[in-house]
Parts: structure tokens; C-alpha cells; sequence
């Protein structure tokens, strides 16, 4: 499966910017839009310290008790205490919503299979719908401005040739974005690992009000089950993405 290497901060980089040359569609990462990809050619830098995510950031991400109110946000932070075994999980409502889920998500991925699934987990870990909340959790943190939490979901390293303050910097114009999920096609399997392409459709808007959409999709991955691997690699990451302009809708 061809990896395409460059990252979506949707409005934030001029188009092309991770090919080479001409416009049109990149095939080297993921879609690079007019102000909104902090993109980067170069091989992999050395391994970026993992960005804190315990507590509320300096920069204010969007809360989740603001995102979704106070009754809803209060009933995800309860899930995230009864399923995380962490000594100080960040379930707390002044953290946003995909700081609190994917707490939920990596705690559900740990315990997978030792025992009856807790009640707060109810997608299987392993399926093709938790590859794509990989994808819908990136787009939330970026929404909310949690950019420690939306570099994660490439794994624990970050994005593969990039730094954390490169991919920070890359969203400094976008005021929000959300994306769309299509139709799953079945997951494929190569040399011990799984892959789900999630099919999406991302709409942005920068802070000057303009609005930017993209379509493509995303390539999820995961170890299956190979002895040695780690927590973290057994989980669902971002490994690839392929977007490009899309009419408005």
C-alpha cells in the first residue's frame, strides 16, 4: 500500500505545496489547501517529544463542555474515568472532546480481548469503524484546536517528517474544520499489519471567512496482532492521506 506523505492543516498552506510543482491533486500527503497544510518533505525527523496532553493547554483548546455542553461532556468524562486505567487520565471537561475519546479509545484498545468488553466501550477496536473515529478525532482536535491530540493520531512520534511546531504552526489561520466519513471498503492486510481507507470529504474555514472543501480520503493502520507489538501499535494511527480541492457541496 503506497504511503503518501504530507500533512492536512486544511487552510493553511498554499495548493502543491508537498508536490512537486503544478497543482492539482498531491500525491504525497494529504491536501494542501490555501492557508491549511503544514506540510514537509524531508525524510523523518528525529523522534519530536510527545506534545503533553494531561491538562488543559496554554493556547485554551475549545473545551469540551463548550463544545457539546455541559450534561453531554459530563457524561463522556464519566465513560473516560470508568474505562482508563491511567493514575491521572485527562478525562476532564475543560479538556476537549478528542483528548477525552481517544482516552476512551486507547483505554478500550488496551483491555481488548482480556475479559468482557467494559461498558463504555462499545466499538470493537479492532473494526473498520474505529479506524475511521481515528480519522473523525483528528478533525475534532483540530477543530478544537488541540493540536497535541491531533498529532497523536499518527502515532506517538507525531507525523513522519515533520515537527510538532511545523504542524502547530500549519493550522495558525484555520478558524475550524470538520469532515465527513463515506462508505467503508473492507480493510486489506500486508506483512503483519491491517489497513481501513476511510473515504472522506473535509470542509475548512480559514480566519479571514473563507471556506475551503476537500475530498479523498485517509489510509488508517495497525499491527495484527504480531508478538512484540506494543500497545501503540496495535491501535489505530493515521499512516496516509490522499485529499484534493472538491466542488462545494
Amino acid at each position: 500500500m503506497t504511503a503518501i506523505r504530507c500533512l492536512i492543516a486544511l487552510p493553511l498552506l498554499a495548493l502543491g505545496a508537498c508536490g512537486s510543482g503544478g497543482g492539482g491533486a498531491s500525491t504525497t500527503g494529504e491536501a494542501e489547501a490555501t492557508p491549511m497544510v503544514a506540510a514537509s518533505a524531508t525524510p523523518r525527523a528525529p523522534s519530536t517529544p510527545k506534545p503533553a496532553r494531561t491538562s488543559v493547554a496554554a493556547s485554551q483548546p475549545l473545551s469540551c463542555a463548550a463544545e457539546i455542553g455541559t450534561a453531554a461532556a459530563a457524561k463522556r468524562v464519566a465513560i473516560c474515568r470508568d474505562v482508563s486505567p491511567a493514575t491521572h487520565p485527562p478525562c476532564n471537561a475543560a479538556n476537549s472532546c478528542a483528548m477525552i475519546e481517544d482516552e476512551i479509545a486507547r483505554s478500550c484498545a488496551l483491555f481488548d480481548g482480556k475479559g468482557s468488553r467494559m461498558a463504555g466501550c462499545t466499538v470493537d477496536p479492532t473494526s473498520g469503524q474505529a479506524a475511521a473515529d481515528v480519522v473523525r478525532r483528528y478533525y475534532s482536535a483540530i477543530n478544537a484546536h488541540d493540536y497535541a491530540t491531533a498529532w497523536t493520531q499518527w502515532g506517538d512520534d507525531g507525523r513522519p517528517g515533520q515537527t510538532f511546531k511545523g504542524f502547530e504552526q500549519g493550522f495558525a489561520k484555520t478558524r475550524a474544520t470538520r469532515v465527513t466519513v463515506g462508505t467503508l471498503p473492507p480493510a486489506e492486510g500486508a506483512a503483519g499489519s491491517v489497513y481501513q481507507t476511510v473515504p472522506v470529504t473535509v470542509e475548512a474555514t480559514t480566519d479571514a471567512g473563507a471556506r475551503q472543501r476537500f475530498a479523498g480520503s485517509y489510509v488508517v493502520r495497525r499491527v495484527n496482532g504480531v508478538d512484540g507489538a506494543s500497545a501503540a501499535q496495535l491501535r489505530w494511527h493515521l499512516d496516509s492521506a490522499t485529499l484534493k480541492p472538491a466542488a462545494a457541496g
